[in-house]
């Protein structure tokens, strides 16, 4: 009967030992968690832009000469030709 005994307490140990080895992995994985960088600002421009029916860019207008970029959509529309449209156009600027 000591035997069981011994072999209980042998299996116990075993089990702990397990248990603390589990808990260091787990412990190792979550510590090597990497932050990363925040995304620089980037500054964006707002344009209108005359698109074509194939979505190809024709010209791009300043925000506020909207009426010209219209202007310019209908006159490449007339007579047959593939309809053009105006649409809100984003750019990166740049620094110098």
């Amino acid at each position: 009967m000591a035997r069981k005994v011994v072999n209980r307490q042998e299996k116990a140990a075993e089990a702990d030992a397990a248990e603390k080895l589990a808990a260091e992995v787990k412990r190792k994985k979550t510590s090597k968690r990497k932050t990363k960088k925040a995304a620089a600002d980037v500054r964006l421009r707002l344009y209108w832009g005359v698109f074509s029916q194939n979505l190809k860019r024709v010209s791009v207008y300043e925000f506020d000469q909207r009426d010209e970029a219209v202007k310019r959509a209908d006159e490449l529309s007339k007579g047959g030709k593939s309809p053009h449209f105006v649409q809100k156009v984003k750019e990166e600027i740049k620094p110098e």
